[in-house]
């Protein structure tokens, strides 16, 4: 899915409506704001970076108790977040694209999961996920620029119940060298040990870097060097 980003706050739903909205990444240096950036990405009727789960998300997530409560950050066009939910699980997905969350909501409504998924248009540098809110979070391609990274990562644990889990995959730096997806900028990819700092609260169940097949959409094709994490609160 993508690379997250500083998200704009959309003027979105009152607590009566349902809130919309999803995924993100940071578009490159210099470039448009991230809502204008993704908008113009998820513009398409076809879905950028598809509608079926990341395969890490896929495997992992069966150790969730049913019916888990899960906030998907940078869900994007929603293919994580309607998987979730085709298991059971609530899912809450936040972005900062409008067009995408659109999409997503498409999706869920056409995989009949409509009713278990609500989406946010946020700017993660003020979003509160909450205290002791969540069974799970999933942060699938959510990069970020160091200082933002640190800030959204350090409220992880705190938002989690206890036992709940973190899902989180992203790139490392040697996806430079691949230039399959993610972004060109070696600040913005992730490693073990910044894992280690960033998610101290966790017992960091897997934490570790790996080259797999990547095949999401047009945007993620071809090897990819990722780095996955499964963090538990205790």
């Amino acid at each position: 899915m993508l690379v997250c980003a500083l998200l704009l706050v959309s003027s979105v739903s009152s607590a009566t409506s349902s809130a919309t909205s999803l995924s993100m990444a940071t578009p490159p240096t210099g470039g448009p704001p991230p809502g204008q950036f993704w908008d113009q990405r998820y513009k398409s009727e076809d879905y950028a970076y598809g509608t079926a789960p990341n395969d890490f998300l896929k495997e992992a997530c069966g150790s969730l108790p049913p019916k888990s409560k899960i906030l998907c950050l940078a869900e994007g066009e929603g293919r994580n977040a309607v998987y979730l939910a085709s298991l059971g699980h609530s899912v809450h997905g936040v972005d900062a694209s409008a067009v995408g969350l659109a999409k997503a909501e498409t999706l869920a409504e056409k995989q009949g999961v409509k009713d278990k998924v609500t989406t946010q248009t946020v700017d993660l540098n003020d979003y509160d996920m909450g205290t002791s809110e969540w069974d799970a979070i999933v942060a699938i391609f959510c990069h970020l620029p160091p200082p933002l990274r640190e800030k959204v990562h350090a409220a992880i644990p705190a938002a989690l119940k206890p036992g709940g889990k973190l899902f989180l995959e992203a790139y490392n730096p040697q996806q430079l060298e691949f230039k399959t997806g993610g972004p060109p900028a070696l600040e913005m990819l992730f490693t073990p040990e910044m894992m280690k700092e960033d998610f101290e609260g966790l017992k960091l169940e897997k934490n570790e870097m790996l080259v797999r097949d990547v095949t999401e959409g047009t945007f993620h094709t071809g090897k990819g060097a990722v780095i996955q994490v499964v963090g538990l609160k205790g």
